[in-house]
């Protein structure tokens, strides 16, 4: 599992990279977020009026309004905007499985940095048609092209990973969800407040789509610039390469933890996850009667809590303690949701998911690239993702599905229960990786040192 040695001024510099270049990256991903609702009502309400009614849009909505229809128990005409946005959502997500191995593959064959270009060239594609979306039509096109071309989450994963020893692997993914906790509690807001200045009439969302190409844009060049090429075998002179990889195969190995038992453990997880991700909204509004700017305030606190974990906790665990911590977590928080009646009670169950957000998909990162060889980073890191978004593309429609079959109560159980199969898949079947547990101290009666010491994030500094 060792990796080649990287200089510390070379791991130092790399991160910074990548830490600037991911929250350029999301910033610009989350903008969209907010917009979802008002957004696909401006084409709604467009291709309504316009001369033709059998439009790419209009089939989509009498193909979802016949699906709503198909259940016993009235769903309100409020959610077929959010029904729309579910829909594309997991065309998203479905596109990303599908791409995921193919990039991860080219970066293993081509290089990261090469493999990153690409992806950012397809992103500033999918950001200029959504600029250029006075139709849907255009939108959608817009949303595909990102889907296939969205590569820079896992590619920063296989940076870390080839940067990183054992021992520094927990902290240096745990940057990228701290990445992920600050864009998803910022990012949002922006994308709102952008979304009130309108230039060009025929899409009053062109300004917060052209200052979300602006960071993409502006993040391709800073890479460019500044990321060096961290594959070992490309980065590698050809003298050094010949003879290691003669000696080193880099597929020869034995794994303590199968990637198809990964694998199989994150699609599980987010299959559940993101489906009650996505029916809170729903429930929200059941209960409480929310409107956008108070779900907006629960998930911005369900972020601000998991940023602050992952910078002070994720990071310091053994990754295999991290994901159990997660799935426990998830699986109160399910339950608690199953019968939670008051806002207090919301709030503690948002705080449980918060401890998920900020351990689970972070750990088991972190286990497959344990698993995986200099060779093969991308391409394993790839599938770990895809499956986790075949899962994303999945549990909105089949949770949503039960909730308005069965009701709250019996999503959520059902949820929960799944959440501990979760539960015993982690604690059942995932083991500790040879050479990386945790260090015990040398004294009688004193603590453990933490998994990752001071050898972590605190030594990131991106003013340096």
């Amino acid at each position: 599992m060792s990796s080649v040695p990287v200089a510390a001024a070379m791991r130092k510099k790399v991160l910074r990279v990548l830490f600037i270049s991911l929250l350029l990256d999301l910033i610009s991903f989350t903008f969209i977020l907010p917009l979802f609702p008002k957004l696909l009502e401006f084409y709604r309400d467009h291709e309504t009026t316009s001369a033709s009614s059998d439009t790419i849009l209009n089939r989509i909505l009498h193909g979802l309004n016949a699906y709503k229809n198909s259940f016993a128990r009235p769903i309100n005409d409020r959610y077929d905007i959010v029904l729309l946005g579910g829909a594309l959502g997991s065309l998203f997500s479905f596109l990303q499985a599908i791409a995921s191995p193919v990039i991860g593959t080219l970066s293993d064959k081509y290089g990261r940095r090469t493999a990153l270009l690409w992806s950012m060239a397809g992103n500033i594609l999918s950001v200029a048609l959504w600029v250029a979306a006075t139709d849907f039509r255009t939108f959608l096109a817009s949303r595909i092209v990102g889907g296939l071309s969205e590569g820079n989450v896992q590619l920063a994963l296989a940076i870390a990973t080839d940067i990183s020893d054992e021992s520094q692997r927990g902290a240096t993914m745990a940057l990228v969800g701290v990445c992920f906790s600050i864009a998803f509690t910022f990012g949002p807001a922006l994308g709102a407040a952008l979304s009130n200045v309108t230039t060009v009439a025929a899409n009053p969302f062109a300004t917060a789509a052209g200052f979300s190409l602006f960071l993409i844009v502006t993040e391709t060049i800073y890479l460019y610039v500044y990321l060096p090429e961290t594959l070992p075998v490309a980065s590698t002179s050809p003298a050094v390469s010949g003879s290691a990889t003669k000696n080193k195969p880099t597929n020869s190995r034995v794994r303590t933890n199968s990637h198809t038992l990964l694998n199989l453990t994150h699609f599980t997880f987010i299959l559940f996850f993101s489906g009650m991700e996505f029916s809170l909204p729903f429930m929200t509004y059941d209960l409480f009667s929310y409107g956008s700017a108070q779900s907006g305030k629960l998930l911005g606190f369900i972020g601000l809590v998991a940023s602050i974990l992952q910078g002070s906790v994720t990071r310091r665990m053994h990754p295999l303690k991290v994901v159990q911590t997660g799935v426990l977590s998830c699986a109160l928080g399910f339950l608690l949701l199953a019968t939670v009646e008051t806002q207090k009670g919301l709030y503690a169950a948002a705080a449980l998911l918060a401890v998920t957000s900020a351990t689970v998909v972070t750990g088991l990162n972190s286990l497959s690239s344990f698993e995986a060889a200099e060779g093969e980073r991308g391409n394993k890191l790839g599938n770990h993702r895809s499956f986790g978004q075949i899962g994303r593309s999945l549990g909105p429609l089949i949770f949503c599905s039960l909730y308005w079959w069965a009701g709250r109560e019996v999503a959520y159980a059902v949820g929960g229960a799944g959440m501990v199969a979760v539960c015993g898949l982690v604690f059942g079947g995932l083991k500790t990786p040879p050479g990386t547990e945790l260090k015990q101290g040398s004294k009688p009666g004193q603590k453990s040192e933490k998994y990752l010491g001071r050898q972590g994030l605190e030594k990131v500094s991106v003013q340096d």
